[in-house]
Parts: C-alpha cells; structure tokens; sequence
C-alpha cells in the first residue's frame, strides 16, 4: 500500500522540488519509505507502506533491468506470486507484489494489466516510447487523480497532492458539486475540480506525446444473469469467498477485521481465523453512545466466539468531532457519508495493532443486502392500490413523528412514498439520495453517466444492485474507506470484491440474491456453515453516526455558521432559503432532513479548507 505521484512533460520540468511536496502531502499514506526516480522531464515518487517485504529492497518505485521502464502501484497483487513464477530468470530485487508487475508489463504492454488479480492504482512510465500509462483496479478500490497545466501532466494518489502545484487551476466543477448535492458523493471521473479527473475504474489510460486514449478491460454491464442451481449456487458463493479471504489475509504484517456482528463482518472474521489461526487475529468494533446507533455488544460476542483480540472503540460526540476536524482538514474531495468519522477512528485504533484490515464493502451491492431491494418488489404491489388507498395511507405516514433514531421504519415508509411513482432508476437515485430536493439546486443534477451505460432495459432489482455496484459502492463507499484508513496508515481490503466472486455474484439472478424477503439469500444460505443463525439472520443495521442529534445539539453552533445565509450564498449552489427551512424543520421536530442538512454542512466544510 503507497501514495503514488508523479510529473511528465514534453519539455524539462519547471519545478523539480514540487515532487518532495507532493510527497509530504501523501506521506500518511505510506510513512515505512520514500523513493523518487527522475529525469529532465519526468519525476516519479511513491511513499509506501510496509506490507509485503517490509526489507526497503521493496520501496518504490522500480526500473526494469535496463532502466528504460519505471513502476510504481497503491495497492495489493493478489495473484503475484503465480505471475512470478511465469519469469523465472527474470532479476527481481524483492519479494515485493508489486515488481511481478514489471515482466508482465514488458511482455504484454498495457494489457499486462488486464492479467492483475488485486486492488490496484498504478503507474508506469515507459522511456522507450515516451509514454505513461494509468490504470485502476475494477471496482475502483484504489485511487488515481490526474491533471494538466501547461506542459506538463500530474496524477497522484489524492487530490490535495495534485493541489500542491502553484499553476494548477482551482475552478469549480459546478456540475460535479450539484451531483455531489444530489447523491452525496461526485460521480466518476469528475472531480470537484474541473482541473482534475480521476482514472475511470477498470480502465487504463495511455498518455503520448501523439495523444491519449482510455480503454475499459472490466465493464460490469458486459456480465449475462445466469440460471443456477440453487444448491450449486450455495457451494460456488462459500468456495469463491474461502478463496478471496484465503488471498487477500497474505501479508508480511498483523491483520484485522472491522467487525459489527452483522453477517459481512462475521463472515470475514471465521475464515479470517480459520487461515491464520485462533487468538491470530485481531477485530475492531465501534461503540457509539446512542443506544439505536450501537452494536458494540453484538460485536464483542462474535469476537469472543472467535477467539479474536477484540478492541472496542469509543464513539461519543467527543471522538466523532475530533474525526470531523481531521477528516475535513485533510481530505480535499466533499464527500457526505458520516459513516466515514467512525472508520476513521476505528482505523486509528487498529493502527495500534495490525496495518491491515479486512472489510465487508461490496457484500450488499454484490449479493443484494439493502432494504431499497425490496422496496422495489413491493413498489407493483403498492402502484396496484386504489388511488383513494394510496391516498389515505400517504396522509397516515406522513402524519407520524419524525424521529432522530437510526433508520427508522417511519423514515423508510415516508422516503418509499415520497419516490415510489417514479422511474426505477430515478427511485433508487432518490432512496439513496441525500434528500435534497433538485429543485432547490442551481442546475439540474445529471443523471451518474454509470446509470446511463444501458441500465433501464434491466429489471429493477437486478438493476439496482448493478447501479449501486458502479456508482454508490464505488464513488462512495470505497473513497470513505480508502481515505479514512489511510489517513491512519492503515490498508484496507474488501474480499467480498474479489475479481471471480465478484464475476460470479454479477452473473447470478436476483432471485437467488432475494428471495421473498430475505436479502443476500445466497450468501447467508453459504453462511450456515461458518456461523449460528442468530448472527446470519439478525436485522442489518450497519456503520453510522448519530448527526441528527447532532445538528441539534453539539455541533449546533457550527451548523449555523456553516448553513449562514451569506455563507451558502458566496457559492450559490442551493437555495439558502430553502436550506433554513429544512434547518428549522429539524430543530422544531417536524422532519428528520439530517442527510440533507449533513451534505450541506460537509460541503461548506470543504469549501473553507480546500476552495
């Protein structure tokens, strides 16, 4: 695991210290070693984290044996070894996954990178023909921005890298802000900043001095569902997830799991053990002081089944602020899950322990683990009611109490409503939306450009799983895991995204991820031979933070500063008006707007420390 950055020009670069602040910008993600190769007009440099090898033979970047090829990569190869022993006579210097990369790529050009098996974001600089090729990992696990001012071409690991150089513009992407608005998060390959792109996931881009060109080598819309057998279902999805927790538990330091006691977790955990040994590996569980919030206890006696060295992490208004400021002082992209405080310092306590950790991200979109899923099966149920019945039951469940407990059936019941008549690809948008009303934005929010990859010819529940695959698990769920962990030098894994279980879980009908109303069917059938029923079957709650008491209490001071009328208007990318109202609707008990509240707030948050 490393920051990677770096600096190509057609001419000599104008300022060759840039790269030791690049460096220092990326340094939390890899504090183990530092490393730069450089010539008159390209200078590269990777800060690694200690993983595999820990000897500094295995600091990046690499050269190839005549030194006309430079490699450097943030991540894990998970089938290194496999391509080791392909090259024999090659001379590697290190035991380091990431060096397999070098033969492979002399072989095979770019394409070497379609061969990779792990999370990846890599960069290799290629002097015989003047070329630099970017590539990602195929669910988007590891990060790559890139940018151009004047002659020159920079990419980094992270945003505030790329901000380091002076010339670099620092407009607006006005458009990828009011998508932010929309759904929480900037949708892929934008940034909040014009400037600056991100590598598309699963593609590699070539940049020469005759232009540049993006090729897609894992496309998740390609994958055909496929009628199983149910039992042959059950067995392939335990032996796909054996094998990816087998690969992704390699490493040369301690490894953990973030543990909640729900299924993903506890799955994790028992294989985990089962390939380390007991008492070998190390949980992390977070305890919230809000009881609707906490499930500290159900994670401490999966832990104690196991036989982990269990650690509980405080999670009070006092800790979760101190996140806040850290998160948003050093993170420049706006991102509005508050999920990520509380991976921050679960991440920040794990660092005391291991410097890997295995997580359960990608489970719900792969396997089906959201109630959105089955809020699609009942919307035909619902549009098939009399008028007069819709009617009455919309004024019944609108009419009940807001309440600032966690996922409520009341908050559920009102935000079906609210978007059960539209388009599914629209509703699912707005389920999982931030609740912002579009009409209060100062543009139209585009649809994410995934959505529109051919996704409406596909049934609602197949096709939301796939939606969220390719938009909220990855410009979501990923960043917030990848930035708070490494902001603690800490590498996180998703087995539940290993290449072929994630090949296997897109080919598979909904119906064997659903059924009835039992989600993640097949995976919790696979489960019963790991893990008792009561852990399988327990009601999915997941990692968040209590932010509507929040923006009522402790934090209402600063809330009002950031949500000040003058403050949203300097912007000018949603009514304040309309933003004082949802405030006051808060504050007087009439609605739960804390989504939409907490995207404005981390949006003026970021506008302070990095517009």
């Amino acid at each position: 695991m490393c920051g990677i950055y770096g600096l190509v020009s057609a001419a000599p670069l104008q300022d060759p210290t840039l790269l030791e602040r690049m460096g220092e910008s990326l340094r939390h993600r890899g504090p183990d070693g530092s490393a730069v190769l450089s010539a008159s007009n390209v200078a590269i440099g990777t800060e690694r984290l200690r993983i595999i090898d820990l000897h500094e033979r295995g600091d990046q970047p690499f050269a190839s044996p005549d030194g006309d090829v430079w490699l450097q990569a943030n991540g894990e190869i998970y089938n290194a070894p496999e391509i080791r022993s392909r090259y024999p006579s090659f001379p590697f210097r290190s035991n380091s996954d990431v060096e397999s990369i070098l033969p492979l790529y002399l072989e095979h050009g770019a394409q070497a990178v379609e061969q990779l098996d792990g999370m990846f974001a890599l960069a290799i600089w290629d002097n015989r023909s003047h070329t630099l090729l970017l590539a990602r990992d195929r669910a988007g696990e590891k990060p790559l921005f890139y940018a151009r001012t004047g002659a020159e071409l920079l990419f980094a690991s992270e945003v505030q890298c790329l901000l380091t150089h002076p010339a670099l513009s620092r407009q607006l992407d006005r458009q990828a802000l009011t998508s932010y608005l929309a759904f929480g998060y900037v949708p892929e390959p934008q940034t909040a900043f014009t400037a600056i792109r991100r590598v598309p996931s699963g593609c590699w881009m070539h940049f020469a001095p005759d232009g540049e060109k993006t090729v897609r080598y894992w496309n998740p819309l390609a994958f055909e569902l496929t009628e199983r057998d149910e039992g042959l279902a059950i067995l392939e999805t335990r032996r796909l997830i054996e094998k990816a927790v087998q690969k992704q538990v390699m490493s040369d330091v301690p490894v953990g799991v973030f543990i909640s006691g729900g299924l993903d977790s506890s799955i994790l955990t028992v294989l985990a053990a089962r390939e380390l040994g007991l008492d070998r590996v190390h949980t992390f569980s977070a305890q919230f002081s809000a009881e609707s919030y906490d499930e500290s206890a159900y994670a401490a006696e999966t832990a104690r089944r196991m036989r982990t060295h269990h650690v509980q992490v405080r999670t009070d208004d006092e800790t979760l602020r101190e996140a806040l400021i850290s998160v948003t002082t050093r993170l420049a992209e706006p991102l509005a899950d508050p999920a990520i405080l509380p991976t921050f310092l679960l991440a920040r306590a794990a660092r005391e322990h291991v410097k890997v950790v295995l997580s359960g991200e990608g489970a719900d979109e792969l396997f089906g683990g959201y109630p959105t899923y089955l809020g699609h099966k009942l919307v035909p149920l619902w549009n098939a009611l009399p008028r007069f019945v819709r009617s009455s039951l919309q004024r019944v469940v609108f009419a009940v109490p807001a309440s600032s407990r966690r996922v409520t059936l009341e908050f559920l019941l009102k935000r079906f409503l609210r978007d059960a008549g539209r388009d599914w690809i629209e509703r699912h948008l707005g389920w999982f939306g931030t609740g912002i009303d579009h009409a209060a934005l100062a543009q139209t929010a585009d649809l994410p450009p995934f959505a529109n990859g051919g996704l409406a010819s596909r049934d609602p529940l197949s096709g939301a799983m796939l939606l969220d695959y390719g938009t909220y698990l990855r410009d979501n769920l990923l960043v917030k895991v990848d930035r708070a962990t490494m902001l603690s030098s800490v590498e996180a894994r998703a087995p539940y995204l290993d290449r072929d279980l994630t090949a296997f879980a897109l080919s598979l009908p909904a119906d064997l991820r659903i059924r009835r109303t039992t989600t993640k069917w097949v995976l919790k059938k696979a489960a019963e031979s790991w893990l008792p029923r009561e852990i399988i079957y327990r009601r999915k709650r997941g990692l968040s933070v209590p932010i509507a008491g929040w923006i009522n209490g402790s934090l209402k001071e600063e809330v009002d500063r950031l949500l000040d009328r003058a403050a949203l208007d300097r912007h000018g990318l949603v009514d304040a008006g309309y933003v004082g109202r949802l405030l006051a609707e808060h504050r007087a008990g009439a609605a739960n707007h804390a989504r939409a509240i907490w995207t404005v707030v981390m949006l003026q948050y970021w506008m302070e420390n990095w517009a």
